[in-house]
């Protein structure tokens, strides 16, 4: 069709909706019922998957998930009353830099601010946690804004967007005809969608501070994931003949087994990382936001080490550290702009000091990582992890002890092997894991979560039976909330009380329930029964639940300090 006045073609907002998505690769979308019910037929027209979620921050979630492991955008949708609900889950996509574009539907102008039911303002909501957030009222808008919103949510440091559709469901604007403005490129149906390098003058600066360094170490970050810089890394690392230590996000950046991986750094960490970071005399930040995880509280670096930055954000560059040599770039095209700019080093003495470190934490953690003991210690839950990993799985991590334990134990030998890991949210693991098995269903996704995070959406295993989304999830299951015991116990110091009224829960049974929603299940008591469970779990053809009974009393060690 075409508008009568302009000549210019239409298009009915339901379908721009659906072939936009379509557009940028997007082959599912996560939502709560009632939301652009007309659009979501107009998807299933042009093949795009439906998946129902039981909540709306689940469906959040599950786009987040989608959208790290695809490396492309995501759409998540819900309508007015569950708008809340929706932006809350958007908090861990926007820390994770994750490119999840977010639909609402709200209340049309002429309801606004007269206590319309069920209505609150959604600006507010969105501005905390999104790149954009805009507000469709008029039926032309939604091309535009559509397609801008992809462009946000794939370009710079990647993020959410979010669009705001005249109508409760959206559908007043979804029914209309709207001029067709141009359809996204391709080029942000992609993850990073450009890729510009670092001002060269910047670079040549880097390159003399790195010239000046014996000792340097590239921490690695979240953005560098983003950016699928791991080759870039590697390469740059080898050339330097530098360790490389991790933020959990980027806990994928080497394989185990590579001499110049030191592990995962920061608050959760090993600590033969934060001791190689106490030890170096220059520190590149690669696509690390330098915050106070990676950092211990900003300790490691210590004050007045060099610091060299590439992240594509140039609010990031020197934040933390003053002086600090920034390339604003994309990571994976700064580091090979560095790495065309240096000569190679041979390996030496600091590589040398580096493996000795982490031999040395090896021969710390080998006792407990072989432990028979029951209830089981989950650091052998998280060696009987390592050794069942098919070579081309993803690990999705819940946050807390399920990211400390899988982060610093579970060891990635494949290059193929990915993990994603919550950005602080406790309960996004399982979700996560779903929307990774749907962003690429060909691959094992195995979720690693406790008893207190799988309990936040455990109902989404009614989603997973009836969209067929077949993910294992393994449920480190000690009863409780053991990351905060330690200060629980020091406020009870010298007191009588219950203080498990805080922090334990009633014993459950997770493998029974799974079996309940028409899942596979399996209870795992003893350390040596965990590869035929996993096994099993793998040959169901069916979402699976592993529920592992571990120890209530196991503690994760505190991050190494220097003295």
């Amino acid at each position: 069709m075409t508008h009568p006045a302009t000549q210019i073609p239409t298009m009915k907002g339901a379908r721009y909706i659906a072939e936009a998505a379509l557009a940028v690769g997007i082959d599912h979308v996560f939502f709560v019922d009632a939301v652009l019910r007309r659009a979501l037929v107009e998807m299933e027209e042009v093949g795009i998957r439906r998946v129902l979620a039981r909540s709306e921050k689940a469906a959040a979630y599950m786009a987040d998930g989608y959208s790290r492991a695809a490396r492309r955008p995501a759409l998540c949708m819900a309508q007015s009353v569950g708008a809340a609900n929706l932006a809350a889950g958007l908090q861990d996509a926007f820390l994770g830099q994750s490119s999840v574009v977010a639909l609402t539907g709200r209340k049309p102008p002429i309801e606004q601010y007269r206590n319309a039911y069920q209505e609150i303002p959604h600006e507010p909501l969105f501005s905390a946690v999104t790149k954009m957030s805009a507000r469709v009222d008029l039926p032309d808008q939604l091309p535009l804004l559509l397609r801008q919103a992809f462009r946000v949510a794939t370009t710079g440091r990647p993020g959410p967007a979010h669009l705001d559709i005249n109508g409760m469901t959206g559908d007043t604007t979804a029914m209309a005809d709207c001029l067709l403005a141009a359809m996204p490129e391709a080029s942000f149906g992609r993850v990073p969608a450009f890729r510009p390098p670092a001002d060269p003058a910047m670079v040549a600066a880097a390159v003399a501070a790195i010239g000046q360094a014996r000792r340097p170490v590239l921490v690695v970050g979240t953005g560098a994931m983003a950016s699928a810089a791991e080759g870039a890394v590697q390469a740059l690392a080898e050339r330097l003949s530098a360790p490389v230590v991790a933020a959990l996000d980027a806990k994928a950046v080497l394989v185990e087994q590579h001499p110049l991986n030191g592990g995962i750094v920061g608050t959760y960490s090993r600590s033969c990382a934060n001791r190689i970071v106490a030890e170096a005399d220059l520190v590149i930040f690669v696509g690390c936001d330098t915050g106070d995880q990676v950092t211990s509280n900003w300790v490691l670096p210590a004050p007045g080490i060099p610091v060299v930055q590439v992240d594509p954000d140039p609010a990031e560059l020197g934040r933390s550290y003053p002086g600090t040599i920034g390339l604003q770039a994309d990571v994976r095209a700064g580091l090979e702009q560095l790495a065309a700019a240096l000569p190679a080093r041979p390996s030496g003495g600091w590589a040398a000091r580096a493996q000795a470190l982490v031999a040395e934490w090896r021969a710390e953690t080998a006792p407990a990582l072989a432990s028979p003991s029951t209830p089981i210690r989950p650091e052998r839950l998280c060696a009987e992890l390592t050794a069942a990993l098919p070579e081309d799985a993803i690990l999705v991590a819940d946050t807390g002890y399920s990211s400390q334990w899988s982060g610093t134990l579970v060891e990635l030998r494949s290059p193929r092997q990915r993990y994603l890991r919550a950005a602080g949210s406790l309960g996004w693991g399982f979700p996560g894991a779903l929307g990774a098995k749907c962003a690429l269903p060909d691959r094992p996704v195995v979720a690693f979560t406790g008893d207190g995070g799988f309990m936040y959406h455990m109902v989404e295993l009614e989603t997973a039976r009836r969209c067929g989304i077949h993910t294992i999830t393994v449920v480190n299951n000690n009863g409780c909330l053991a990351q905060g015991a330690r200060s629980i116990d020091a406020a009870y110091e010298g007191r009588n009380g219950n203080k498990n009224e805080i922090y334990v829960f009633h014993p459950m049974d997770f493998a029974a329930v799974a079996r309940s929603m028409d899942c596979f299940g399996v209870r795992v008591e003893d350390p040596a029964d965990f590869q035929d469970a996993f096994a099993a779990a793998a040959r169901a053809g069916r979402p699976a639940v592993i529920d592992v009974v571990t120890d209530p009393a196991a503690r994760a060690p505190l991050g190494w300090l220097p003295q």
